[in-house]
């Protein structure tokens, strides 16, 4: 694989203004990538990452596991790779509920252990996520929750940090986060899957 030149550039900058070294390599390759893809550092201070989540992710994906996505912008990031979206199949939010969250119900009904969950849009289908593993219908290899927003994204972030599933989690204190945050993080762990430069 063949690094653009202007993303040579990018990390170059990126190096330059902020130390990442704190991080291990595999670790560091997904925060450098979602700094990359956003332009923002603020990332080298808020990223949280599990213990063994790059290992279990990147196992994931070496194995072929589903990857399921809360949204098609999350999906469109990851061009390279089969995901799984069912937003499409939830018409209408159920009552009290998001359509974002019923549709991580559905995907946990069909996937209910091993897949790899990326959520980069909704909180709420973080939340669902979180509800769905406490009560055992749940199982992921691996979650990256980086949702967005001004109301309920840093509490489902926070609560994914507070969960039994931190150790296999990617995710960021705060409001910020975003479909592109989701995509650079699978993007990154795609390149430690496949031995390609991460940079």
């Amino acid at each position: 694989m063949t690094v653009h030149p202007i993303e040579q550039e990018s990390y170059r900058i990126l190096a330059e203004r902020v130390d990442l070294s704190a991080f291990p390599d595999g670790e560091q390759a997904v925060v450098a990538r979602m700094i990359h893809a956003t332009a923002d550092v603020v990332f080298a201070r808020t990223a949280r990452i599990g213990a063994v989540a790059v290992r279990a992710a990147v196992g994931a994906l070496r194995a072929g596991a589903p990857v399921v996505v809360d949204a098609a912008m999350v999906a469109a990031g990851v061009p390279g790779l089969a995901t799984i979206c069912l937003l499409a199949e939830v018409k209408a939010a159920p009552p009290g509920s998001t359509r974002s969250a019923a549709a991580i119900a559905l995907a946990a009904e069909r996937y209910p252990a091993g897949a790899l969950w990326v959520i980069g849009n909704a909180p709420t289908a973080l939340a669902e996520l979180l509800a769905l593993h406490a009560s055992g219908a749940v199982e992921p290899a691996a979650v990256i929750g980086v949702p967005v927003g001004f109301v309920g994204a840093a509490e489902a972030k926070a609560a994914l940090w507070a969960s039994p599933l931190a150790p296999r989690s990617i995710t960021a204190l705060g409001e910020r986060g975003g479909s592109p945050v989701a995509a650079a993080a699978v993007n990154a762990l795609i390149r430690l899957a496949e031995g390609t430069p991460t940079c």
